[in-house]
């Protein structure tokens, strides 16, 4: 079968919308289809070069391509997920958010935009009419499914699938640190990480993996400075994915503190390595696997509050492997693998 697999790009960007285009390509081929990602370059600004976006979208040909018939197309992203298609199946990561659920909020900024009001009510409309074209709607999380039909009134299936190389993640022991690894950014929180490590009491470490807005980093590095924190945080950069993995497996439980997640690579591939998960009671996605107190901690955006939770578990390593351990088991229990969502996609 040919498959096109539409998205959208924003140039010098790569996170795990990216990722997750790569790994549906490659088990796709590795099931004897032929599959190739089709991306749309996105801008969120100024509104006008938002429609734009969306009618390039509208006005993608995936019909056919050389002359040869394409199959079916898994359309993923806003506004791709506008593309024609006889045989369209949309597996939403998530819509335009700042149209959304991020109106109003600290982390808007269509709402502070001067026609934004009017970009808000053209997206709602056009996704709800968009949307309701594909042969099948299936939503990455819970907190996707739940946003759909809020805001479109619009009911979707949950398709969860693995992070890249789940099969690669093993727990080597449990050490002295808290890992992040993420896009640095505001919404992913990783100064509450940071400033918490002034508040514990044990020789607990933070270490935070990534890129990002060169604004929070600079926030970051002034916590560090300012409270003496440089035995105690360290900022890795960029990892390797090998790099990241062994982190994983060596660390004593791990921090996941992003706003309103979609679905949340992280969660799992702590799960994998068999450790611990901290999240907040606004994570999202990362709710449908965190459960409190039995494979990890769902606590406020409180730095103090989140101190306590790294010293409970430094001074306890059982009770880190023990909840560790029971993440695991949910992946194995919730069937998480891309056999079954390759079947689903394509049925």
């Amino acid at each position: 079968m040919k498959i096109a697999i539409a998205t959208v790009q924003v140039p010098f960007i790569t996170g795990g919308a990216e990722l997750h285009a790569k790994m549906l390509k490659d088990e796709l081929a590795k099931r004897g289809h032929q599959a190739e990602i089709v991306t749309i370059p996105f801008k969120w600004y100024p509104p006008e070069t938002v429609v734009d976006c969306m009618m390039m979208g509208r006005m993608m040909d995936l019909s056919e391509v050389n002359g040869e018939k394409i199959d079916k197309v898994i359309a993923l992203k806003f506004p791709a997920f506008y593309v024609k298609h006889k045989h369209k199946v949309l597996w939403l990561e998530h819509q335009h958010r700042q149209a959304y659920d991020l109106w109003g909020t600290p982390y808007g900024d269509i709402d502070k935009m001067e026609k934004g009001e009017a970009l808000r009510k053209l997206i709602i409309e056009s996704d709800k009419k968009y949307i309701r074209e594909a042969e099948h709607i299936y939503v990455i999380a819970k907190n996707t499914a739940r946003r759909l039909e809020k805001y479109n009134g619009i009911m979707s299936e949950v398709l969860y699938h693995p992070p890249l190389h789940y099969d690669r993640f093993y727990c080597e022991g449990y050490s002295d640190y808290i890992f992040y690894a993420s896009r640095i950014d505001p919404m992913k929180r990783q100064r509450v990480l940071a400033e918490a490590m002034k508040y514990t009491k044990t020789k607990a470490k933070a270490v935070i993996a990534g890129t990002g807005s060169r604004r929070e980093i600079e926030y970051i590095e002034a916590v560090i400075k300012k409270n003496h924190l440089e035995r105690k945080v360290i900022l890795t950069g960029f990892l390797s994915e090998e790099e990241k993995i062994s982190y994983y497996a060596n660390c004593l439980g791990v921090y996941f503190g992003a706003y309103d997640e979609d679905y949340g690579y992280i969660t799992l591939e702590s799960f994998f390595s068999k450790k611990p998960v901290i999240v907040h009671y606004d994570a999202g996605g990362p709710l449908e696997f965190v459960e409190d107190q039995v494979n990890g901690y769902v606590t406020e955006e409180d730095p103090k509050k989140v101190a306590a939770l790294i010293d409970a578990w430094y001074q306890n390593r059982e009770a880190a492997k023990r909840m560790g351990e029971n993440g695991f088991r949910l992946m194995q229990e919730k069937h998480i693998d891309w056999d079954y969502v390759i079947q689903k996609l394509l049925q």
